[in-house]
């Protein structure tokens, strides 16, 4: 039997140890680039290659992790795939390709009838979410089109079945590259306001939050996933810069770069992604360098709280939540040269104290002393990892007594925070 052969067999035999599952032919790793480290945005890519490393020796400190990420994968398997032209109506400019979502806290003062579909005018209830918002546009799929491609990809990545790669490309393809189906690159019609607004700057966010994971997905499947070509990699790479261009250049984009709040920290996250994905690195740095000043030290008190945050109906959601942006861009940093981490602002502003500000709740040590209409303590459990991984003591000492969240702990798998408590649910 030959080197190549037995080198096969034997990975297969650690993916079944690692996942109990005996695996089949569609199971078989690729293995075409196996020394290829990912040119991941948020992510470390030594950091995976060292961890893939470890998965395919059957390290069992990951055999969990990896069992997480397979049942969150295998749940996208057979749904989907997405696309903005399914909505019932377009966007207010008409075009199914343009994406559309609805302002979530925004309700209806009247009854909808013929001559008043929508209800109007309509009012603002701060952190009461519309449950209209999440039928006739593209926000819902928006997300399950995110979330299932960095799943699959991930998944892929770690136990080379291609299955997870094919449907991690079908769904990528689907959303933002074949003809019939792609989304145009622009946010003109996000966060609507029925008879009000056709579209909003804050609208941004639905792709703020999320996007920079679709861009690590990308990356991992760059490093030989079956079916991902070399045409789809140049189709996305323009579409990313297109979107760039939209990001940095429309109004939108300009008003929500000055936003001072976690608008405002999000975008910068949005920015630098693309930026850094798209080869200017420049743009990239320079966003991180300025965050300092303009996020850091004026989101974050010298406490380390948040005062913006904590004067909102979900103040422990909306304190985690920025805290997701803050330390995703700092991940980018590392890979810019600019240390987030070790920025002190005029008054001692920094990302470890807003992380510690958040230690008594986060372990249950303490009650949350600040309005919330929803606690989840899991929800800090990644800018934990964050800022325990920065070299924060006290996170460090923390992370034993975190929640797990929801479907497993799987920042073994993928450092990088994510927003752990939905509050679209």
């Amino acid at each position: 039997m030959g080197a190549p052969r037995r080198a096969g067999i034997l990975a297969l035999a650690l993916t079944a140890f690692l996942t109990g599952v005996a695996p089949t032919a569609s199971a078989r790793p690729e293995t075409a680039h196996p020394d290829r480290v990912p040119h991941t945005t948020v992510l470390d890519g030594t950091r995976l290659e060292r961890t893939r490393t470890r998965v395919q020796h059957g390290d069992p400190r990951l055999r969990q992790a990896v069992r997480a990420l397979r049942a969150r994968a295998d749940k996208w398997l057979d749904q989907g795939p997405w696309t903005v032209v399914d909505k019932p109506r377009p966007a207010p400019g008409g075009d199914v390709h343009d994406y559309l979502s609805q302002a979530p806290y925004w309700w209806p003062t009247t009854t909808p009838t013929a001559g008043n579909p929508w209800g109007c005018p309509y009012v603002q209830r701060d952190g009461e979410r519309n449950p209209e918002v999440d039928s006739g546009t593209d926000r819902q799929d928006l997300e399950k089109t995110f979330d299932s491609a960095y799943d699959l990809s991930l998944a892929w990545y770690y136990t080379g079945e291609r299955r997870y790669a094919l449907k991690a490309g079908q769904v990528l393809r689907t959303w933002f590259l074949d003809p019939s189906t792609r989304m145009n690159p622009n946010l003109d019609h996000a966060q609507f306001i029925p008879c009000k607004y056709d579209g909003r700057a804050i609208g941004i966010i639905d792709f703020s939050q999320s996007y920079t994971g679709v861009l690590d997905a990308l990356a991992l499947l760059e490093t030989g996933a079956p079916g991902w070509t070399r045409q789809d990699r140049s189709a996305m790479s323009r579409w990313n810069t297109d979107f760039l261009g939209w990001l940095k250049d429309s109004d939108f984009g300009r008003q929500e770069a000055a936003a001072t709040n976690n608008h405002g920290t999000f975008y910068d996250l949005l920015l630098a992604g693309l930026a850094h994905a798209t080869g200017d690195v420049a743009l990239a740095r320079r966003t991180v360098l300025d965050a300092r000043g303009r996020r850091i030290a004026v989101q974050i008190a010298p406490d380390g709280g948040q005062p913006q945050e904590l004067a909102r109906t979900r103040s422990w959601h909306y304190s985690t939540f920025t805290l997701v942006a803050h330390t995703r861009l700092a991940a980018i940093g590392r890979r810019v040269g600019v240390d987030l981490w070790a920025y002190r602002g005029p008054d001692g502003q920094s990302l470890s104290e807003a992380v510690d500000y958040l230690l008594p709740a986060a372990t249950g040590a303490a009650d949350w002393p600040h309005p919330e209409l929803e606690f989840h303590r899991f929800a800090a459990t990644d800018v934990v990892h964050a800022a325990a991984d920065a070299g924060d003591p006290r996170a460090r000492r923390a992370v034993p007594s975190l929640e797990e969240p929801p479907g497993g702990d799987l920042w073994a798998l993928r450092p990088a925070a994510e927003q752990l408590d939905s509050i679209t649910g």
